[in-house]
């Protein structure tokens, strides 16, 4: 599985695992109906602890990204809609790890934005190339 978990990383282990999985969901890696490992065989292939997989899968289940029937194992529901507040929530776990994680590398906070600014920018310019070349795209026809 492609799921892969940092015990050095500021983050728990199962909102590692949850992410991972909910990122999948949200990038299209994992549709709705996918049937996820089992708790047992994940906290094996992930070389951690049962409990810690059945935290992760709950916390996914309470989102709304998971369903998990008793006896039939564990599914994709889809994307969530989350409200605002837990959205904006979500963002700033996500800020408060990234700040950890620089912190963990020796980098100031100061570089982590760096970063980022520069990750929007690749975007950006990335979108607009998809744009030019999808109007050349239809130019031609």
């Amino acid at each position: 599985m492609w799921i892969r978990v940092d015990s050095q990383s500021g983050m728990p282990i199962y909102r590692q695992i949850a992410a991972q999985i909910e990122q999948a969901v949200f990038a299209g890696v994992l549709q709705s109906g996918d049937k996820l490992p089992g708790i047992r065989d994940l906290a094996l292939e992930l070389a951690v602890n049962p409990a810690t997989v059945v935290k992760a899968y709950d916390e996914l289940e309470q989102s709304g990204v998971i369903e998990q029937p008793r006896g039939r194992g564990t599914f994709v529901l889809g994307r969530p809609q989350l409200s605002e507040p837990e959205r904006r929530r979500r963002l700033r776990a996500a800020a408060a790890s990234l700040l950890l994680e620089a912190e963990r590398l020796g980098f100031p906070a100061t570089e982590a934005l760096t970063e980022v600014e520069r990750a929007i920018a690749q975007r950006e310019g990335a979108d607009a190339n998809e744009a030019g070349e999808e109007a050349e795209g239809h130019a031609g026809h």
